[in-house]
């Protein structure tokens, strides 16, 4: 979908016009190849692994503040080892437990206190200052 608003919005390489085309269910490797092969085709530099990380980190804390994702989502990945480097990005990240079974065990918090304290963590991070442009 990203590939083909890119191409609408008129960014136009070879292997963008590919990407755009490649089912959902195409292996994440195919994607992620032809993604940053259609970055540098177009000149871009893609961001070091780290700095896109807590991009996405930042836009992770968004979609929970907007009711896109729940509190339990969260633990479904591995968003506790992000290497946090802000104040704001470490409150949020502490409290992201490694599975969703672990969140009294780990953090001793209950259901509800967890949730309540991650949204004021998301609010925080996502009210501090950018870490950089697109963030």
């Amino acid at each position: 979908m990203i590939a083909a608003e890119a191409l609408a919005a008129g960014l136009d390489t070879p292997t963008l016009c590919e990407l755009a085309v490649l089912p959902r269910n195409a292996d994440a490797r195919d994607i992620r190849d032809a993604f940053e092969q259609a970055l540098s085709e177009a000149g871009i530099e893609l961001p070091d692994r780290g700095l896109a990380r807590r991009h996405a980190l930042r836009r992770l804390a968004a979609r929970l503040i907007n009711g896109e994702i729940a509190a339990a989502d969260l633990a479904t990945d591995d968003w506790w080892e992000t290497e946090a480097e802000t104040v704001e990005e470490r409150s949020f990240v502490s409290l992201i437990p490694q599975c969703g079974c672990c969140i009294e065990y780990t953090l001793g918090l209950d259901q509800q206190t967890w949730a309540a304290e991650l949204r004021i963590a998301a609010l925080a991070l996502t009210s501090s200052p950018p870490i950089g442009p697109g963030c």
